[in-house]
C-alpha cells in the first residue's frame, strides 16, 4: 500500500506541464483511491490511500506527448518511478534510457545502477541524472544536436521487477526539400541521409514534415524521410501534382527500396550556433571566388540547411541571389515583394549554374565564439526569433 499526502499531491497538481502533474494524475485518478474526510478530522493531514497488488512491482511514469528544444539547448526527459516497500535500497535501483531508432531497435543512452553511471556514444559527456528527489529517473541532455531528435524509453529495474516509460524529444526547426547538383530523383535512401548532413541538417520525420505542411510547405516532388517512406506535402493541388480534384495533405509514397529506388529528400535542421550573412562586395564573384572572399572574412560559405535555419529562426530577409556552399543559388525572402520572387516568404532556389562564368554576391556562415574549456557557446546573437506563423514557399519552381 502506498500513502501520499493530499496537500503534496495538491502542490504537485498545481504545476502545469511538470512531471508532478502526470504521477499525482496517475496515482489519484488511475487507481482507486479514499480519502478522510470527515469533520472530526478537520485540523488534521488528510492522507489518500493508493491501492496496489502484493507484487511490489515497479512503476514508472513519463510526461505524456513530448518535450521540446532547439539545437544547442539542454532539455529534461521527465521520468518518475515508485514501488513498495518504500525503505527499498536505492542503491538496487537501476535507471536505464535507451532511444527507440527503429522498431525493436534500441540505442543505449544513460545507465545508473546507485552511485555507478554509464554513458554510450555521443551521448557520453552531455547526460546526466536530474536528481530532483527520491523516485526521480529524469535525465538532462545537455548541448542538443539534431540526431537527439526522437523517442527514448526509460526503464527501472529493482532486482527481479521493471517497468518502462516513453517520452518523445522534439526539436524547432524547419523543413526544407533537397536535390544535388546532379539533379532530381538521384538520391537512394543513403544518399538522401548523407546530402542532409552535408547541408547541416537531418532527414526530416513524417511528424516534422506534416507540421511544415500545415506552416504551408508546398513541394511537388517526392522526397525520402526518416523512416524510409516517400511523401510530399500539398498545399495547393493542381494537375501536375496528383490532380486538382484531390484534396492537400502529405502524399505518400509508403516505404520505398532504400537501395534502388531514387528521389529528392526532405532534411531538417535546427538552431544555428553561428551567423548567415549576405557578404556586401563591390562586385559579384564565380564560386571559386566566393570561397575565398568568405575565408578572408574569418567564416566559410553557408551551407544550405544553415541558411534555412538562418531564414526560419533568425528572419534573414535578403533579396540578393548569392552562392552556397553546394554551389546552388538562393535568397532568403521574409517579406516577400513583387521584385524578389512572387507572393509568399521562403528560400528561392535558382538552381545549380556553371561554377565559373556565372557571378553571384555569396552567404558566408560564422560560428559563436567558444568559451576557454570549449565546451559552453557564447552567444553573438540576440533573442532567437521564429518565423512559424509564415506560411513556407520555398521556390518558385515545381515540377513532378
Amino acid at each position: 500500500m502506498y500513502r501520499f499526502h493530499l496537500d503534496y499531491c495538491y502542490i504537485l497538481c498545481s504545476q502545469p506541464l511538470s512531471l508532478g502533474t502526470v504521477t499525482c494524475l496517475v496515482l489519484i485518478f488511475g487507481l482507486y483511491a479514499t480519502s478522510l474526510s470527515t469533520d472530526a478530522e478537520k485540523g488534521r493531514r488528510k492522507v489518500v490511500h493508493v491501492l496496489e497488488d502484493d507484487t511490489g512491482a515497479v512503476i514508472v511514469q513519463t510526461a505524456p506527448g513530448k518535450v521540446i528544444t532547439h539545437r544547442g539547448g539542454s532539455i529534461t526527459l521527465p521520468c518518475r518511478y515508485h514501488h513498495e516497500p518504500e525503505s527499498s535500497d536505492p542503491n538496487r535501483i537501476r535507471i536505464k534510457w535507451t532511444k527507440v531508432t527503429d522498431a525493436l531497435v534500441f540505442e543505449d543512452v544513460f545507465v545508473a545502477l546507485g552511485l555507478q553511471q554509464r554513458l554510450f556514444g555521443s551521448y557520453r559527456g552531455r547526460v546526466s541524472l536530474e536528481k530532483n528527489g527520491p523516485g526521480d529517473a529524469s535525465v538532462i541532455i545537455h548541448n542538443v544536436t539534431l540526431e537527439d531528435y526522437g523517442r527514448y524509453e526509460c526503464e527501472v529495474t529493482n532486482d527481479m521487477e521493471d517497468d518502462t516509460g516513453f517520452v518523445n524529444l522534439d526539436l524547432e526547426g524547419v523543413v526544407f526539400p533537397y536535390y544535388p547538383r546532379v539533379g532530381r530523383y538521384k538520391l537512394n535512401y543513403h544518399q538522401a541521409e548523407d546530402v542532409c548532413k552535408e547541408q547541416d541538417a537531418i532527414l526530416a520525420s513524417h511528424a516534422q514534415l506534416h507540421k511544415a505542411w500545415l506552416e504551408g510547405l508546398d513541394w511537388c516532388n517526392a522526397g525520402w524521410l526518416e523512416d524510409g517512406s516517400v511523401q510530399y506535402p500539398i498545399s495547393h493541388p493542381r494537375d501536375q501534382c496528383g490532380r486538382k480534384d484531390t484534396a492537400a495533405g502529405v502524399r505518400n509514397y509508403g516505404y520505398r527500396h532504400k537501395e534502388d529506388e531514387r528521389y529528392d529528400a526532405f532534411c531538417f535542421t535546427s538552431n544555428l550556433n553561428g551567423k548567415v550573412y549576405f557578404l556586401k562586395r563591390f562586385k559579384k564573384v564565380n564560386y571559386s571566388e566566393a570561397v575565398k572572399a568568405c575565408v578572408r572574412d574569418g567564416s566559410v560559405v553557408a551551407k544550405t540547411g544553415q541558411l534555412y535555419a538562418a531564414w526560419k529562426i533568425q528572419l534573414l530577409d535578403r533579396c540578393e541571389a548569392g552562392w552556397l556552399e553546394d554551389a546552388s543559388i538562393r535568397y532568403p525572402i521574409v517579406n516577400p515583394r513583387t521584385r524578389c520572387g512572387g507572393p509568399q516568404p521562403g528560400v528561392r532556389h535558382l538552381g545549380f549554374p556553371d561554377l565559373k562564368f556565372r557571378l553571384y554576391g555569396v552567404y558566408c556562415f560564422r560560428k559563436n565564439e567558444e568559451s576557454v574549456n570549449g565546451d559552453v557557446v557564447k552567444s553573438t546573437q540576440g533573442p532567437r526569433k521564429s518565423s512559424k506563423d509564415i506560411p513556407m514557399n520555398t521556390t518558385s519552381t515545381r515540377t513532378m
